[in-house]
């Protein structure tokens, strides 16, 4: 399994987001800003939603933005930690039928963002691999590189969810 940790050589997205599908994207806390250093992926009121699986302080929303937070690892999930990623996706899902904005976040926005938008892409009728390559096409070539997460999506996330509980 390739981690954020265990991977040095994973590159910093080239854009803090980028949109998957109208209305939803997908990014990160930090990426490669246009003089090639780091800078901070900052929320303010650009989204109407902001999922988080990596909280780190100082990185938004803004006030009255509404923000859903669920940290899980970039590595091996529980069942409660797929069931949270399930009911972000439905409510992502949601928030884009409501005509909302909607953005789904981790550290570089590359595997644990890629599982939530990936799903909430198969609820609207994408077949996994075919999210996997629209995430790829949009986001990074690096997106989806946790082959754990894309495990997962192509068993189906609910049938992951089962399975993990029966291990436990």
């Amino acid at each position: 399994m390739r981690t954020r940790r265990k991977q040095p050589d994973v590159p910093a997205p080239d854009s803090p987001w980028n949109e998957v599908v109208p209305g939803l994207w997908m990014g990160g806390h930090e990426f490669r800003g246009s003089s090639g250093g780091l800078e901070l992926a900052v929320v303010g009121q650009e989204f109407d939603l902001v999922q988080t699986l990596l909280r780190l302080p100082g990185h938004g929303p803004g006030p009255g933005v509404e923000h859903q937070v669920w940290p899980i690892p970039d590595g091996p999930l529980d069942g409660t930690q797929l069931a949270g990623v399930i009911r972000l996706a439905e409510a992502a899902c949601e928030a884009l039928d409501g005509g909302r904005t909607v953005l789904v976040r981790c550290y570089h926005g590359y595997n644990r963002s890629g599982l939530v938008v990936a799903h909430a892409l198969m609820r609207r009728g994408s077949t996994a691999e075919a999210a996997i390559r629209l995430i790829r096409a949009r986001r990074s070539s690096w997106a989806l590189h946790n082959e754990l997460f894309v495990d997962y999506l192509r068993t189906g996330l609910a049938t992951a969810r089962l399975l993990e509980e029966l291990a436990e």
